[in-house]
Parts: C-alpha cells; structure tokens; sequence
C-alpha cells in the first residue's frame, strides 16, 4: 500500500513538473501559458492611396486569426499582449511588360498590389519577443484592377495575417 502510494505522489509530481514547464502549442504558436489576452488596435490606414475599407479588413481578418488558432481572448485596453500599427504602403505597379504588334507603345503584362503594414508586438510576459517591424505582401494580376481589387486585398490580408501572426507567436 506504502509502495502504491509513493507511486502515486511521484507520478503527480512528475506530471507538475511537466506540465508547468509546457507552451501552449496551436497551429505552429508557441503561447506560454502566462498569456492570456491580447489588446487588437486598429490598423489605421496612413498609405499615400487609401482604400476606404481596408483598415477595418485588416483588423478583423487579424482578430479573426488570432481567435481561430489560440486560446487567447482578445481585449480592449489592459493585456498581457498586443499587436498594434498601421498601413503604410499601399501600391499598384506593373511587374512586367507587354509589346504589341501596332508599334503603340508596350503595355503592362502583370500588375502588382503590394500592400504594407507595420506591425508593433509587446509581449508583457516576456519582453524578448516584443518586435516592431514592416510587413509586406504583395498579388500579382492581369486586367482592370477595379473588377479584382476586392479579392486581391483579401489574398494578400490573408498573407499578412499569417506573417504576422507567425512573428508574434510561432517564435522563429
């Protein structure tokens, strides 16, 4: 019975031991257990071209990534984490060029959206994975940007999402 019991308190305590030690694994996160909120601001759209509703896409499709692949419950004002910033780039520049056979002048084979946003990270609970850092992602397409613009922002929102994401809380 004595033996039993030592076996018992040994093993609990192994699994506490274990267990304190553990991050919270998701999807590639590494999240320790200590954090438990994140404070999401608003990513204000500063880019010299302004699409009305990109600011608001962005930072819900990042909330929406946040709360699809973790534990953590997204609050306003008092964290344990947060994710701020802003949209600075926000650009439409032909990646390659196409001759035509009327000697008129060459026109845009593909197109590129590249949208930017710079993201500030702090982590309370451990300060060395805090980051500020620029965040590029760009689309390429062909045709009139007005019929695939809203498509092409939703790609490339996805793109970021995921690289930030990654950042803040794959750890690598």
């Amino acid at each position: 019975m004595m033996r039993r019991i030592f076996a018992i308190l040994i093993t609990v305590s192994f699994l506490v031991l274990f267990t304190q030690s553990c991050t919270v694994k998701l999807n590639g996160s590494s999240i320790p257990p200590e954090l438990k909120t994140i404070n999401v601001g608003y990513f204000e759209n500063n880019a010299p071209l302004v699409v009305g509703t990109l600011s608001q896409q962005f930072t819900e499709a990042l909330k929406a990534q946040i709360r699809s692949t973790t534990r953590l419950a997204i609050v306003q004002g008092e964290a344990d984490a947060s994710l701020s910033g802003n949209i600075t780039g926000y650009s439409i520049e032909p990646v390659s060029i196409q001759a035509t056979n009327n000697n008129v002048a060459p026109i845009a084979g593909a197109t590129r959206l590249t949208i930017t946003v710079n993201v500030v990270y702090t982590n309370k609970a451990n300060k060395k994975f805090n980051f500020t850092q620029s965040f590029p992602a760009f689309a390429d397409f062909t045709g009139d940007i007005s019929t695939q613009e809203s498509k092409l922002i939703t790609t490339i929102t996805t793109q970021l999402t995921n690289d930030i994401f990654n950042r803040a809380f794959a750890n690598w």
